[in-house]
């Protein structure tokens, strides 16, 4: 398969990258990044001489147009996606989330390439910290920053391009993603990189705050299987039962790395901070024969902080830069 992966340098991209190499040695993969500042060539390094590369805008359509033209499929990754970010500026969020999503959806049109469209349980708003409920396909949408109201915004174009025009498309929502090569401005890799460089990780607020917690491998792993057995106009929502919340997390980092308890500051809770969110993945589980691989929240965050522990080399650059952002903002 010629697959053609938007945002292949960023977080979940390069990972996909990674992952589908290593199980899919045939794929020829090409990957299309802006290298804005959360995407970073050298998450690529390991892979770089098995893929083509090409720098790009996925709301560039002649460029976007003659990439999908030689694909097979595209997966799209490719997106602005800090909360934080979209409050201080939404304008790179509409251009990258809704008008590249577009470009993406009118070039696999004419082209007739199938779409997997990769996108987030912010999408839905947040749950009460006390409700049983978990988030499902059929879960209305509620976004509240213009991160998640953009992110929505691109489901909904891909869903009218499969109801209108008949493409070949699915979608996937996923629930907060930890794994290596993440940007160090993330919670979980800013606590990790905190403690490796002698700095005090932060907790915003009281810590209550919950995420459904999945590895980058795990969600990788079910959009492939959503790529071979996902029926065309289907939303599949991917999640590994990991919910925990902020203060366990990062509770659970210090631990791991021979840290004291409360070795850690609170700071200034983020502005608009979503309560809680879950996912009910039963529909990609059932349909698909879909199961995870870190079935243990602490394995994976093991993995995890002996990845940032042993690529320093990888992060370390970013690390000045990223704090002094944060201490302008008291956080």
């Amino acid at each position: 398969m010629r697959l053609l992966v938007t945002g292949g340098a960023g977080f979940i991209g390069a990972n996909f990258v990674h992952y589908t190499l290593r199980r899919h040695p045939e794929h020829q993969i090409t990957v299309l990044d802006a290298l804005t500042y959360a995407g970073n060539e050298a998450s690529l390094a390991p892979v770089r001489d098995s893929i083509e590369f090409v720098r790009g805008s996925v709301a560039d359509a002649a460029v976007v147009d003659e990439l999908v033209g030689r694909s097979d499929a595209v997966v799209h990754f490719a997106a602005e996606s800090h909360n934080d970010n979209s409050l201080r500026d939404p304008s790179p969020f509409l251009t990258t989330n809704i008008i590249g999503t577009y470009t993406i959806l009118e070039a696999v049109r004419k082209h007739g390439v199938r779409l997997h469209h990769i996108s987030t349980d912010e999408v839905y708003g947040d749950l009460e910290l006390d409700d049983p409920a978990k988030f499902t396909p059929e879960t209305p949408y509620n976004p509240s920053s213009p991160y998640s109201s953009t992110k929505a915004g691109s489901d909904l174009l891909v869903r009218a391009w499969v109801r209108s025009f008949g493409i070949e498309a699915t979608i996937s929502n996923c629930s907060n993603n930890y794994g290596p090569y993440q940007h160090i401005e993330k919670f979980i890799p800013r606590q990790i990189t905190n403690v490796l460089a002698g700095l005090r990780p932060k907790l915003y607020g009281q810590g209550e705050n919950v995420r459904d917690w999945i590895h980058v491998d795990d969600h990788n792993s079910a959009v492939h299987a959503i790529l071979d057995k996902g029926r065309s106009g289907e939303t599949y929502l991917i999640g590994s039962d990991g919910e925990r919340n902020n203060r366990e997390v990062l509770s659970m980092i210090l631990e791991l790395l021979g840290q004291p308890g409360d070795a850690f500051d609170q700071v200034t809770d983020r502005a608009g901070h979503d309560l809680r969110y879950a996912i009910d993945a039963s529909k990609l589980r059932d349909e698909l024969g879909w199961k995870p691989q870190f079935t243990d929240f602490r394995d994976g965050l093991a993995a995890t902080v002996d990845w940032y522990r042993d690529n320093e080399a990888w992060w370390g650059p970013l690390k000045k830069q990223v704090e002094a952002k944060y201490a302008a903002q008291g956080q």
